[in-house]
């Protein structure tokens, strides 16, 4: 929490005032040789022979810690006491450390946890980059500091550190990088070769648990030993010392105990798990996956330490602290498309390990290698190392983790598959947290989620507030952001508040949602699961390989699939909600191609998904959901099949309005100016007009022979054009309704007849609608900057997202891949069969680490793990299925028809004339009548949950 500032000690006066100046001038004399060879890894301190690596674990000292050093006093050679002085660091005022020669990156990472040395000064920032953990070194590897280490009962300082010797850089090993064979992580082959486990000679042999590949491995020294005491003992002997690994040779299903498999989290701890937070990860780099982690860590302290809480507080009263409740999985879909470089990630904070991973057992193909640890280290995306600070209550607190690392990439939806039927079903929480990996939980994010469920028993799901990461709204300078904030904005205050008022949120999204266990189980993950590829067979007809074009699509948003399941689930009550303290961020798409690509998705399976539940409403009447809920359901599927229809004939709807108001300025310039200006202005509009059209031809064009990474100039440029066609009519718009509110001659003084019966007057009330409701919403909910910043950016890409993205959308409706990429390799494990030294058929063998192999490969693992990252692009290209192609053309067909004829039998309806006015166009009117009531009415949704949340906190504090 807070931080106890120390006394500054000017950089001109370290080492000149303090009368041990000269102790460390002299330890530092004796320091090793400034260059550090890598074959001398090894510290004599850490050699075979070493006190501290023959010791058993449980003598050893019980706090290890990166920074220990008792600062009450510091014994010279003349055994007088002194008192270190502090130094500046940045912004932190850190006490100078001990010091002596700089040993070797290995035994420095393994002696930092071999020791405590009470502090009553510790460090008081908990993060510490990985160049704090090894000692700072200048570029050309001479040491700049050096090492804490003890020698019997003499204690020395750290060398004075000045705020120019701390710098973030690459650790010394990564200097000579030919030495160092494995260092480039993101290299399948150097990932490959670290697989074969050494061959030394030392083999063990390993008993299987019912026929399963089931064992524990120690981790190395420095991640066990950085438990604090208090946790040690709240847990069990082996779960801060040994990572347990399990080859999985079985489908989700079927990992049950009564199949031999277990977790030690209930089977063998007995515990019970309040909350299961799964992670799910495709492809990207190490910097989300730490980025979301950490967040998640942190999320977990806070709920574990949330002083107005009398379930978590009362948690360690009742015999099961609130740490040993929550379970983070981690799930990765496929070893292929996995990032290798955040596997070193994980093996830093000790969830996994290189080499254990088994490719068959007994000639069994494995489908998951699952790894369980509990660990209270963590590293942030800076990259820094985050360990326990000694009296921090900023400390993260013990997780519970299970690492799922399926073999073959087999999509998301599998992923979920291992978290609700497999890892759910052994565990049984009460809660299921679902976040993609690169989404980061904002503060107390998952205690607000879990708040709402333990407040209302009939919530089935829920949702927070996923915003757009804008970094501190640099971002915003591109457009495309700028837009994708916005309308992530006005969802989260009007669409999903609408949505929780009647207690049917059409999608929870699957980056950010939360679902009660028992609300989904049953038929809602039956329904679910049918869009998972390795069930197709055993589903059959019902399979996602057998199923129409139109329904593989709804399993592009198959979240909304979920989300309709478990609200008309038979016989129960379970509503969704959104929770608007809950808030999340995440990356949007920055360039044209990228989120056209995603939105396909979005739009096809939205689309596709909204028609399911439309057509299967009658679901509902099975629920066991009262009258006045259902009233409101039935008012909520009538506003989405309104909107449904809008959006069906939003191209041919934004075509009128622009032809409509450009065609009906010269009216008014024929007034005001006369022939001049309205031959001119003629001109100029039928070139606009025509330019409108081959624009939204050419997309048609683009959709339907290409791909949007291929042609991303050509989009890039129609974004433009649209957006310029847009801020024309804007503006025209603004200049008629002036020029029409001017020439006004009510009778009686009766504005208001004049006003709702004025076509432009209407147009006003169109963009009120736009603008000045969601300016009010906003300012409802103290949240109105987005207004300031990415309004006008989101009014000028609105026509590129229905002219550019619905045409393609629509247009590769046949589509329905997911990102998948091609075959799996997991070759490169190895496989084990039984030994045959071994009598029994159920023992293998295998080779052996000692603890001092464990932790000098540890060293190599950090230090990759904090190397810099290098991105790869990796193009996809996917395959294209003859039927699908034909009902793409036939819907596309129908599509454009319905909208043509929709365009020619308006346009036709009357003669234009030059003088004529446009009091009789009903049709436009409606339109902008309709847009302005569904804003309405969506607001009005937004004041209720607004009301009904004030409403709560003033109850709550009476």
């Amino acid at each position: 929490m807070g931080r106890r500032p120390l006394p500054k000690t000017p950089a001109s006066n370290i080492g000149a005032s303090r009368p041990h100046a000269q102790v460390e001038e002299h330890l530092l004399r004796q320091s090793s040789p400034p260059t550090r060879s890598p074959d001398a890894l090894i510290s004599p301190q850490r050699s075979a022979g070493s006190p501290s690596m023959n010791k058993p674990f449980s003598s050893r000292p019980s706090l290890p810690d990166f920074h220990s050093v008792d600062q009450a006093s510091v014994t010279s050679p003349d055994h007088s006491s002194v008192k270190p002085a502090p130094v500046r660091v940045g912004s932190v005022d850190v006490v100078s450390p001990p010091t002596l020669a700089p040993p070797s990156l290995t035994s420095h990472v393994a002696d930092m946890y071999d020791y405590h040395a009470p502090a009553e000064e510790p460090y008081n920032d908990p993060l510490m980059s990985m160049d704090d953990a090894y000692g700072d070194f200048e570029r050309d590897g001479l040491a700049r500091s050096s090492y804490s280490t003890m020698e019997g009962n003499r204690k020395v300082s750290y060398a004075d550190l000045n705020e120019s010797s701390l710098h973030l850089g690459m650790p010394p090993i990564l200097h000579d990088a030919e030495d160092a064979p494995f260092l480039d992580s993101e290299s399948m082959q150097g990932w490959v070769q670290r697989q074969q486990r050494p061959e030394n000679g030392h083999t063990r042999q390993v008993h299987l648990t019912e026929g399963n590949w089931i064992v524990d491995y120690p981790v190395p020294t420095p991640i066990s030993n950085a438990v604090e005491p208090m946790y040690r003992e709240q847990g069990f002997p082996k779960e801060f010392t040994h990572l347990r690994y399990s080859a999985v040779t079985c489908d989700p299903d079927e990992f049950t105990s009564e199949h031999g498999w277990g977790l030690r989290t209930s089977s063998e701890y007995r515990r019970s798990t309040e909350l299961l937070i799964t992670l799910t990860y495709y492809n990207e780099d190490r910097n989300l996956l730490t980025r979301t982690l950490y967040s998640v860590m942190q999320n977990i302290r806070d709920i574990c330490k949330h002083r107005t809480s009398r379930y978590w507080q009362g948690s360690e009263e009742d015999g099961q602290p609130a740490w040993q409740k929550i379970v983070v999985s981690l799930v990765f879909d496929g070893i292929d498309p996995c990032d290798k470089e955040t596997l070193d990630v994980l093996a830093t904070i000790g969830v996994y390990q290189d080499g254990l991973m088994k490719r068959e057992v007994n000639g069994k193909e494995t489908v998951a290698h699952i790894f369980e640890y509990t660990t209270q280290i963590s590293v942030d995306s800076t990259p820094k190392l985050v360990q326990p600070v000694p009296g921090q209550d900023s400390n993260l607190v013990p997780v519970q983790m299970i690492f799922c690392f399926k073999q073959k990439n087999s999509k998301k939806i599998n992923s979920h598959r291992w978290v609700f039927h497999a890892l759910g079903r052994m565990l049984q929480p009460e809660i299921v947290v679902l976040i993609d990996v690169g989404t980061k939980p904002g503060t107390l994010a998952l205690y607000h989620l879990w708040e709402a469920f333990y407040n209302n028993p009939n919530l089935g799901g829920a949702c927070g507030e996923i915003h757009a990461m804008i970094k501190h709204g640099i971002k915003l300078v591109n457009p495309l952001v700028a837009a994708q904030n916005f309308e992530y904005k006005i969802s989260n205050i009007l669409d999903k508040p609408l949505e929780s008022t009647f207690g049917y949120v059409s999608v929870l999204p699957g980056a950010f949602s939360a679902y009660r266990y028992r609300a989904v189980t049953g038929r809602p993950l039956e329904q679910y699961f049918h869009g998972d590829h390795t069930l197709a067979e055993k589903l059959g007809n019902k399979g996602i390989t057998q199923m129409n074009i139109f329904k593989k699509n709804m399993f592009l948003a198959e979240d909304r699939i979920l989300c309709f399941e478990l609200v008309a689930k038979a016989g129960d009550q379970w509503i969704l909600s959104y929770v608007k303290p809950s808030k999340a961020e995440t990356d949007v798409p920055e360039h044209t191609a990228e989120l056209i690509s995603q939105r396909r998705r979005w739009l096809n399976g939205s689309f596709a998904a909204s028609i399911y539940s439309l057509v299967h409403f009658v679901r509902f009447y099975k629920s066991g959901h009262g009258f006045t809920r259902m009233f409101f359901f039935h008012v909520q599927a009538l506003y989405n099949l309104i909107q449904l229809i809008l959006s069906w004939f939003a191209l041919a709807n934004l075509w009128l309005t622009f032809a409509i108001i450009i065609q009906y300025l010269p009216s008014i310039l024929l007034r005001q100016y006369g022939d001049a200006w309205l031959i001119a202005f003629h001109y100029v509009n039928l070139i606009f007009m025509w330019l409108y059209a081959f624009f939204l031809a050419l997309q048609f064009v683009l959709a339907l022979g290409n791909r949007p990474k291929s042609e991303h100039l050509v989009y890039a440029l129609s974004f433009a054009v649209f957006g310029f066609l847009g801020l024309y009519v804007i503006v025209i718009s603004l200049w008629l309704t002036a020029e029409s509110f001017a020439s006004m001659h009510p009778k009686n003084g009766d504005y208001a007849d004049v006003v709702l019966s004025n076509t432009t007057a209407v147009l006003i009330a169109s963009l009120a609608a736009m603008f000045g409701i969601y300016l009010i919403a906003s300012l409802l909910y103290a949240d109105p900057w987005h207004m300031l910043t990415s309004s006008v950016q989101y009014t000028l890409m609105a026509p590129s997202f229905v002219n550019v993205i619905n045409v393609y959308a629509f247009c590769n409706l046949h589509d329905v891949s997911w990102g998948t990429k091609g075959a799996d390799k997991a070759d490169a494990l190895p496989s084990v069969g039984p030994a045959q030294s071994c009598e029994q058929a159920d023992t293998f063998e295998e080779a052996a680490l000692s603890q001092e192999e464990l932790d000098t490969r540890f060293q190599d693992v950090v230090s990759r793990a904090m190397s810099p990252y290098h991105v790869e692009h990796e193009k996809s290209t996917p395959t294209m299925d003859d039927g699908n192609r034909t009902f793409r053309t036939r819907l596309v067909a129908l599509w454009l028809l319905t909208n043509a004829f929709l365009v020619a039998l308006i346009m036709n309806l009357y003669d234009y004339q030059p003088h004529a006015k446009l009091d009789d166009e009903i049709y436009f009117k409606v339109i902008l009548w309709s847009t302005f009531s569904m804003a309405l009415f969506r607001f009005i949704g937004c004041l209720v949950f607004w009301i009904r949340r004030q409403s709560t906190k003033w109850f709550v504090r009476s």
